[in-house]
């Protein structure tokens, strides 16, 4: 969520950081809201004062055998004044949270501006594979290979969804393992999360309410609208980890990091090209998480960036990065990096790991602070996510790339510890 005083001090900065987004704000129905609202505080506030003041008279004034009753008539409509002001500024209250929780985070000034379009490609890591030998794309692959089956899949839940069998199961959980090993040995903290998640964990995420209609609902409250979800990521648990607390600065950075499958609606018709397991409603994440404090977390972005790097070029695979525009950031987040693998057969890069910096706008939603020790104050903190890695992509790609002329698939050796096959056969 944005700081209001950012606003109210400087609308038109933050109207054009926004305009990077291709969004247009207009601010002055929040504005005025505001200035209304802090009349009607201080207007309160001297009532109060007032209120107290003369409660305090009144038993001395009887003690000396005044007349009382006109103070007392006063003081009476004083509190259902007082009680008037306050149902007014409550709806204001909500008209600015309900305009503030929907406006996305405003871009960091280096994020360039407009659609995907405009996405930066800081650089491209390994050399495409070439083929001497007709290749054949993911589809095929994990079918003839007996690592996928789709058909079954859909059989149990749906379009969207798929089976891992046999070798593929192992394939899959080996990449698990040597993404959790990885993470440890770099001293993150391994968390495994509920998979049933509050509303208030949507909201802090910066997911909710706008993006509510993105996830599964399993209940709702009748009343409030709220209840719980399927995660659509463990970033929605990790970013709730430390919500309503305040944490020492000794206590910073906080590195974690989860596993989880995920389960998204991916509503809408998917692509022609997005088959298989490259969109689908349920697939595996390992998720990286920073709590830092406000000056660590450009470095700790770096430090993320680099992490889901090193273990795709663990893999042996073809990869680039790219900086995010504003408009194609998700709408907490600051600052993005993506990792993307080349997919042969789709002639194109697919993201497999998104790298972003919240800043504080998460910590806002989910009152996160800290206490900075050289003031005694509480700060707001800023969080950090990073895929590292979801599967559902990392799969089709190793399998396309790593492909041979027998139509078998070499294993990277960092995941033969976990399997007992170095190579991939195809099932006769």
């Amino acid at each position: 969520m944005l700081d209001i005083n950012l606003i109210r001090e400087s609308p038109e900065k933050i109207r054009t950081a926004l305009s990077k987004r291709l969004l247009d704000v207009d601010f002055t129905g929040l504005l005025g809201w505001d200035r209304e609202r802090r009349e009607l505080i201080a207007r309160s506030d001297e009532l109060k004062a007032r209120r107290n003041k003369v409660s305090s008279e009144i038993p001395l004034m009887k003690k000396r055998g005044e007349d009382v009753s006109s103070l007392i008539q006063e003081m009476k409509q004083v509190s259902d004044t007082i009680k008037e002001l306050d149902g007014s500024r409550g709806e204001l209250d909500k008209n600015i949270r309900e305009f503030l929780e929907v406006l996305p985070n405003i871009p960091a000034d280096d994020v360039p501006a407009g659609g995907k379009e405009n996405n930066e490609i800081l650089r491209e890591v390994g050399q495409k594979p070439k083929f001497d030998f007709e290749p054949k794309d993911h589809m095929e692959l994990v079918t003839t290979l007996g690592l996928i089956d789709y058909k079954r899949g859909a059989k149990l839940g749906g379009s969207g969804f798929w089976v891992y069998q046999h070798r593929g199961a192992v394939l899959e959980w080996a990449l698990l393992n040597y993404f959790v090993q990885e993470h440890l040995k770099d001293g993150y903290e391994f968390i495994l999360p509920p998979h049933i998640l509050n509303y208030q964990c949507g909201y802090t995420a910066g997911q909710f309410p706008k993006f509510s209609d993105d996830v599964f609902h399993i209940s709702q409250d009748d009343d409030s609208g709220e209840g719980q979800f399927l995660l659509p990521t463990s970033e929605t648990a990790l970013a709730s980890l430390h919500r309503d607390e305040i944490l020492s600065e000794e206590q910073l950075p906080r590195k974690y990091f989860s596993f989880t499958p995920c389960y998204r609606r991916e509503a809408g018709s998917y692509r022609a090209g997005e088959r298989g397991m490259i969109r689908g409603h349920q697939f595996n994440k390992i998720e990286m998480f920073q709590y830092t404090l406000p000056e660590q977390s450009e470095n700790a972005l770096e430090e993320l960036l680099a992490k889901a790097e090193r273990l795709v070029q663990g893999l042996g695979l073809h990869f680039r990065i790219a900086k995010l525009a504003a408009g194609d950031c998700g709408a907490a987040m600051g600052k993005t990096y993506d990792v993307e693998i080349w997919i042969p057969s789709m002639n194109d890069f697919k993201e497999v790991s998104s790298i972003s910096n919240a800043y504080d706008y998460q910590a806002r939603r989910g009152n996160m602070r800290f206490k900075r020790k050289d003031t005694g104050k509480n700060e707001l903190l800023h969080t950090l996510n990073a895929s590292a890695l979801a599967t559902s992509r990392l799969l089709p790609a190793l399998c396309e790339q790593l492909q041979q002329p027998d139509g078998s698939v070499a294993l990277p050796e960092v995941l033969q510890r976990w399997t007992d096959f170095k190579t991939i056969e195809p099932v006769v």
